[in-house]
């Protein structure tokens, strides 16, 4: 099965194989680059595959503002 362009955390947790609640706390800081939507995390899996390529560096959309 293929894997959606868009995760919600607990599939972006059982891919990085960390625990849901580890997941929710690294989006809610901004060291994932996830976005709420309609209340839901969501990440999109190019944005997770490039974070890890990164090394999972600390991400924030609000960079060079």
């Amino acid at each position: 099965m293929d894997t959606p362009e868009c995760l919600t955390l607990p599939e972006a947790a059982a891919l990085l194989r960390i625990g849901e609640r580890t997941a929710y706390d690294l989006a809610r800081t901004h060291r994932l680059p996830a976005a709420k939507v309609g209340g839901q995390w969501r990440i999109r899996r190019a944005d997770l595959d490039l974070w890890l390529a990164r090394g999972g560096e600390a991400h924030d959309d609000r960079e060079g503002r």
